[in-house]
């Protein structure tokens, strides 16, 4: 390893292709011994990859073992540094000083200090109910809420609607309609936007598939425009299927000029972790699952729910993968289209966790395939939550992800709405 300084920063190079690289957006660096980096103080950067969208461009280094690991699942999981690392550098890994860096975007993310201004594209059912969960809740972090629907009479419904929820003792963001023009001057954009929703009684297809077709290229074109604006917030993808559109909205926004791949995050799984909830709490042996269990993976097949991380039991957490993925169709069976808990669970708590700089459940990107885990977002950077993972979960997780990629290339080719 090669240590150079800018001054302000440390930054470690594994060979001159990265430094080269590294040079086009850091033109101040000057070569520094080991001695000297070991005492730098400041925020320190190790050149993870230089090839673009094989990686985020700027994440937290979680854990020592995962410093020379290619951005994958794996990082979930704690395992044995592959070289052996400097003991000063594992340190500042500990200390979550360490970020991995693919400097061949040449920008990062800009999120607000304080507080957040939020636009929602899409004012159906999961829209309408997500912009009423941020007016009630958000009040200590939104600045202002901005709704957006191709049909205006939606948009000021909804203006109305959410301008009056409030209380004498409340603390409200402030309500706007917003224009087309104005939809990427933000902190937050939320992708609401769904062209149809299979009607009840087509429980036996997998809904969320269906969905594919019509919204990846809406959402692809969103973000077309958002990446031609320079938008450098969040793209967060509520509309189903989440997984899937945020890889169609990166794909999308590189026509555009492309987006970060940590600007692109999916809002699906905090739900799955609600519905494992709800039927872990209805059995006495499953009432762990609260304080110990964990969700991965996507909003409908391939999920995986963890009944613990600590004790992990195959047969229960089968059990309960098994009813979180099935809970929609239990509504669907009672008459109606399960969007509730998704635009609250899934969208609005998961939504004012991650502006609140808490852990939350999302799919954020992982070298190629956006994956739902726990994670939080701090410092312009995603770290994701670690965990020494049994072997049986990390399997269940490396088969989710490689379905995930292969499904995206399976959906494209048989679809003609992705350009």
């Amino acid at each position: 390893m090669k240590y150079y300084s800018s001054g302000e920063a440390l930054y470690i190079c594994k060979d001159e292709s990265a430094k080269s690289i590294l040079k086009n957006t850091v033109p101040s660096l000057y070569l520094i011994e080991e001695e000297q980096a070991a005492k730098f103080s400041g925020p320190i950067y190790f050149i993870s990859s230089v090839t673009p969208y094989a990686s985020r461009g700027l994440a937290i280094l979680s854990h020592s073992s995962h410093l020379y690991e290619k951005e994958g699942v794996e990082l979930l999981n704690i395992g044995e540094p592959k070289e052996a690392i400097p003991t000063w550098l594992s340190n500042a890994i500990s200390s979550k000083k360490v970020f991995a860096l693919n400097p061949s975007y040449g920008k990062s993310l800009e999120l607000p200090k304080n507080k957040w201004r939020v636009n929602i594209v899409g004012l159906g059912d999961v829209g309408g109910i997500l912009a009423s969960g941020l007016r009630l809740l958000g009040g200590d972090i939104i600045e202002t809420l901005g709704l957006y629907d191709l049909d205006e009479a939606k948009t000021h419904r909804w203006v109305k609607e959410c301008g009056q929820i409030s209380s004498v003792n409340g603390n409200y963001p402030r309500v706007t309609a917003v224009d087309k023009e104005e939809l990427y001057n933000c902190d937050l954009l939320v992708f609401c936007v769904t062209l149809a929703i299979p009607p009840l009684g087509t429980e036996n297809l997998d809904v969320r598939l269906v969905q594919f077709k019509g919204n990846a290229k809406i959402a692809a074109s969103y973000a077309e425009e958002a990446a031609q604006k320079n938008y450098r917030g969040i793209f967060a993808v509520v509309s189903d299927p989440v997984d899937l559109l945020c890889s169609a909205a990166l794909e999308g926004s590189l026509r555009g000029g492309g987006l970060l791949p940590e600007q692109i995050r999916g809002y699906g799984l905090g739900v799955m972790n609600a519905r494992a909830q709800y039927y872990a709490l209805l059995s006495s042996d499953l009432q762990h699952y609260a304080a110990e269990g964990r969700a991965f993976g996507p909003h409908g097949e391939g999920l995986i729910i963890a009944d613990s991380i600590e004790n992990y039991n195959e047969e229960k957490s089968l059990y309960l993968t098994e009813k979180a993925q099935k809970a929609n169709l239990e509504i669907r069976k009672l008459g109606f289209k399960p969007y509730i808990a998704p635009a609250l669970s899934s969208g609005a708590l998961s939504l004012l966790d991650t502006m609140r700089g808490n852990w939350n459940y999302s799919s954020t990107f992982l070298g190629g395939v956006f994956f739902g885990c726990k994670n939080v977002l701090h410092c312009n950077a995603v770290e994701l939550e670690t965990h020494k993972l049994p072997d049986k979960l990390m399997a269940r997780l490396k088969n989710t992800y490689n379905y995930l990629g292969n499904l995206y290339d399976e959906q494209r080719l048989n679809t003609k709405s992705m350009p």
